[in-house]
């Protein structure tokens, strides 16, 4: 069986398309490169420009214009992670809807999908039922 020969036209070809190809991805990597170095003359500038007064006072932690005394350790109330986790919860509820409702019109998928949608707004349901018999959902 004889050796498939390559022509000069289709090396040259093949070399052309790789040169195209690096050559895109040239252009990205020389963009790169000059938003590095923008970046990297603006904080040189800021740091040789800026004024540097170092006080006792300016060291310390600043937080809120209260001085820092005492533990770092401070409580926090629960209750508002629940509320944040509640909302999560409803969110990713209303995303799900959705696409069930796209689904819903489509041909053959009708009463599958309304029952499969209903057994996922019942477990909602239940862990809603469940936050309020907790006392969750007052607000103190």
């Amino acid at each position: 069986m004889p050796e498939p020969t390559v022509t000069a036209a289709a090396e040259d070809a093949q070399y052309i398309v790789a040169a195209d190809y690096f050559q895109s991805y040239s252009v990205v990597g020389l963009l790169a490169a000059i938003g590095v170095l923008f970046v990297a003359i603006a904080f040189g500038a800021g740091r040789l420009l800026r004024p540097e007064v170092p006080t006792h006072e300016k060291l310390l932690t600043y937080e809120c214009g209260v001085d820092p005394v005492g533990e770092g350790w401070a409580h926090t109330q629960v209750r508002y992670y629940v509320y944040a986790f509640l909302y999560v919860i409803f969110a990713i509820d209303s995303i799900f809807l959705f696409p069930w409702a796209t689904v819903f019109a489509a041909p053959g998928y009708g009463a599958t999908t309304l029952v499969e949608m209903f057994v996922f707004l019942g477990f909602l349901a239940v862990g809603l039922l469940y936050a309020y018999k907790k006392g969750v959902l007052t607000w103190t």
